[in-house]
């Protein structure tokens, strides 16, 4: 007896399906026959749940009259898309010549465009690229660099420590003494990476980027140094500049050095360009205990390093006054690049 009242409803609801003619009175026959109210459950409902339980053939019975009916309502439901799509087709005016929609093209970000500037002139040089963890321990970070234990560096509101051992990085020198423990002279490597220090200002952020480069070998002298960094930084700016080599102050270089670039800025106050030195980047000799930590024979070898801060590049290059704006995703900042 269930099994005709089951074939009575599915030919029932394929014969309502086959008259429906658009989506919203396919939907509303679905429910009708499959809902929890539906035609099929009430119908169950006036049946001995004893009978069903005991019966296993009557619940695949139940399912496939389910079954039928949803794949009835599947193909009536594709039939009317169909129809409605060529119908459209048939009545809307496309011109086919009109040029098609064009599509926005990200562009790099400015960090990222410095970056890879910076990659191609060193990898022009021989230099290798070496990744490194940032999160380091004291040992690679301070230690091995010839930083002592009282220096400010290492203080709690300069850096930002795991624990007693454990810290972000401060700065991708780390890389530079891993690879002279692992790696035998001559060696050209450089390492472009997070660094974090606590600073949060117009020109500082506790998240910056650093590009790390050194060379060890035999006969290496400051002017080579010089020669190099100069290069780079005619090369980057693609215009004539004004560099200032100057003395400076590193535990892990020595001579140390620093170079500016005068560099013309508009005050408010003033309301005219004035000419200012800024900082671009520190340098130096590798410090003679640095190569003897890491058991590099100073009598055969030397060796220069440098590091160079990313944003301040991007500031300089495209003019940014503020380094906060790098990392806020404001689409009309990145827009212009």
């Amino acid at each position: 007896m269930l099994k005709n009242l089951l074939d009575n409803l599915v030919n029932q609801a394929k014969k309502k399906l086959i008259a429906s003619n658009n989506i919203g009175d396919l939907e509303s026959i679905r429910v009708a026959f499959l809902g929890k109210n539906g035609y099929i459950n009430q119908q169950l409902k006036l049946l001995n749940p004893t009978k069903l339980n005991m019966n296993p053939e009557l619940g695949a019975s139940i399912n496939q009259a389910k079954k039928d009916i949803y794949n009835l309502f599947l193909k009536q439901k594709k039939t009317i898309q169909s129809q409605i799509i060529k119908h459209s087709l048939h009545t809307q005016i496309s011109d086919i010549t009109l040029p098609g929609r064009q599509s926005e093209i990200g562009a790099f970000h400015p960090i990222t465009s410095v970056i890879e500037q910076t990659k191609i002139f060193f990898n022009h040089l021989g230099f290798s690229e070496v990744d490194g963890p940032e999160i380091e321990n004291d040992y690679f970070n301070f230690d091995a660099l010839n930083i002592p234990k009282n220096h400010p560096s290492r203080n709690q509101h300069d850096t930002f420590w795991f624990d007693t051992n454990l810290l972000l990085r401060t700065h991708t020198s780390g890389i530079q003494i891993r690879c002279m423990l692992y790696e035998t002279p001559p060696m050209r490597i450089m390492s472009i990476g997070k660094v974090y220090r606590k600073d949060y200002d117009n020109k500082h952020t506790p998240m910056f980027h650093q590009i790390e480069g050194f060379m060890v070998d035999s006969n290496l002298n400051l002017m080579n140094l010089k020669k190099i960094l100069y290069d780079f930084l005619h090369n980057f700016f693609k215009k004539d500049i004004t560099l200032r080599f100057r003395p400076s102050y590193f535990p892990f270089t020595e001579p140390s050095a620093e170079i500016d670039i005068l560099y013309t800025t508009n005050t408010i106050q003033s309301k005219q360009p004035e000419d200012k030195w800024i900082e671009l980047l520190g340098c130096g000799m590798i410090h003679p205990k640095v190569l003897s930590n890491v058991g590099i024979d100073t009598k055969k070898f030397s060796g220069f390093a440098f590091g160079i801060g990313i944003e301040r590049l991007a500031m300089l290059l495209y003019h940014i006054t503020d380094m906060r704006v790098l990392f806020e995703n404001d689409i009309q900042f990145l827009n212009q690049f």
